[in-house]
This record gives structure tokens, sequence and C-alpha cells, in this order.
């Protein structure tokens, strides 16, 4: 099975984005590691700042791994990862502006049809397409006299007023 003729703009644009973002988190983790080790008040905090500092490392392991599943040659059989989209946007309170915004786009992406498709095609599952959604007939009410109003005969209609012709005045 050869899928990768046939791999989806949007799948590639995922997996080189959760690659960039992967990369950036780990030297992301590497400075804020660095640099709260590299200060007294670093130092001191450390039980505090070290965890901090450490998540973004994880976070682009786990993102490397994921991307390079996706850009493999012989497609592995996987999910999409919207714990790793969200994961990537809580970057935001680390300070990397850069994984928020491919967290984001990563999710909106997810959510495309040809990328669903492909996702179906290489986890070996058959996707049915959504089926068109026909709104229900609608029945006119029939409009009953209700019992304390009498029954309005059929009521004449009258006749149209003739229509007046405007004058010009000089003639």
């Amino acid at each position: 099975m050869n899928t990768n003729q046939n791999k989806p703009g949007l799948f590639t644009a995922i997996a080189v984005m959760t690659l960039t973002s992967g990369i950036i988190n780990l030297f992301w983790g590497f400075i804020a590691s660095a640099t709260a080790l590299g200060t007294i008040i670093g130092i001191i905090c450390l039980p505090i700042i070290l965890p901090i500092a450490i998540a973004p490392t994880i976070l682009g392991i786990f993102e490397i791994i994921y991307a390079a599943k996706l850009l493999s040659a012989q497609p592995e059989p996987v999910k999409p990862s919207q714990s790793l989209a969200v994961f990537q946007i809580l970057t935001l309170f680390l300070g990397n502006v850069f994984s928020m915004v491919v967290g984001i786009l990563t999710l909106i992406f997810y959510n495309d049809v040809t990328v669903r498709q492909y996702f179906a095609e290489i986890n070996g599952t058959v996707v049915m397409p959504p089926a068109p959604v026909q709104p229900a007939p609608v029945e006119e009410p029939e409009l009953l006299p209700t019992p304390d109003e009498p029954a309005m005969p059929n009521a004449v209609e009258e006749p149209a007023k003739p229509k007046r012709v405007r004058k010009i005045a000089g003639k």
C-alpha cells in the first residue's frame, strides 16, 4: 500500500509544522532549563521552575516522534493527535507563541475532509461521508375557527378603486 503518492498537502503541512514546533520546543526547554540552573534565584526556586522549564523539552520530543511517523515513507497507522495540539496551544503560558499557532492550525487542519480520509486510509478504517441533511417537510397547519369565535362567512372582496389620472397643468 503506497499512500505516499496521494498524501494531502494539509497532512504534510501538519507533519512539517509539528516537526518544526518540536525542534523549537526542544531548544526552548534547554534554554529555559539552562536559565533556571544558571541563576541564583533559579537554583533557590528549582522545585518550582524545573518542571516548567522541562515541559517544553518533553513536548518537543513527543512532537518529533509524532512528526517522524507522519513523514515516514511507509505511513504508519497513526491517529490525529488532538492532545498534542492542545499541549502546543498551552505552551503560550510558557511564552512560546509559535507552538501555539502550530497547535491551532493543526486542530483546524485535522477537521479537513481530505485529511480525515487520509488518516482513515492509513489506519485501515472506512470513513463514511456525511449524509446530506434534508429538511423535514413542513406541513402548514389548518386554520380552524376557535369555539369562542363565530365562523366568518366567506368575505366578499371589495372591488378595486379605479385609478385616478393625473392632469398636467396648462394643457
